[in-house]
This record gives C-alpha cells, sequence and structure tokens, in this order.
C-alpha cells in the first residue's frame, strides 16, 4: 500500500500546467491556511471532500495497560475528519 506525498501532491498540481516551484508554492499555501484555521479551532469544510474538526476533548482517567494503574490522561484537542458523501461514494465504488 503505498502513501500520498507532498512531492505527490506538488506533481500532482504541476500536470495541470504550472512549474514544480509554483506547484509547491499552491500546495504550501493550502497546508499553511488549513493550519492557522486549526490552531484558531476553526473547522476546515472542502466541499466534494470532506470535513475537518477540531474537537476538544476533556481530561479523564485511563489506565496503564502494562501495569493497570489509573492515570489522568490531559484534557486536549484533536483533529477529526468526516468525508463527504461524494468522496465516500467514489471510495466505495472503486473495485480493488
Amino acid at each position: 500500500m503505498a502513501s500520498l506525498t507532498k512531492n505527490d501532491l506538488i506533481n500532482g498540481v504541476a500536470a495541470h500546467g504550472l512549474s514544480k516551484r509554483q506547484s509547491a508554492a499552491v500546495v504550501e499555501a493550502v497546508f499553511d491556511t488549513m493550519l492557522k484555521a486549526f490552531e484558531q479551532s476553526n473547522d476546515v469544510k472542502i466541499v466534494g471532500f470532506g470535513h475537518f474538526r477540531v474537537r476538544q476533548k476533556s481530561s479523564r482517567k485511563g489506565r496503564n495497560p502494562q501495569t493497570g494503574s489509573e492515570i489522568e490522561i490531559t484534557a486536549r484537542r484533536v483533529l477529526t475528519f468526516k468525508p463527504s458523501k461524494g468522496l465516500k461514494q467514489r471510495i466505495n465504488s472503486q473495485s480493488d
């Protein structure tokens, strides 16, 4: 199973007529814009692709699996992704 890398994205954008340098700038600008939104706890909704949401998780009690002792899991923000209906259909229509 292969992974899509940032370089693959840059090459994909370059295939649409931009230079590699311009494509890299576009990809970096998109990532930078998304990161700034996440830092401010804003959602990122991309129509036809999906919805990225920053959620606040409260602290809770957990258990260390090695020792069985109870530990406190600190509060934190987590990033979740919900694919759009169209993306789910497209993924599920692909034959392996």
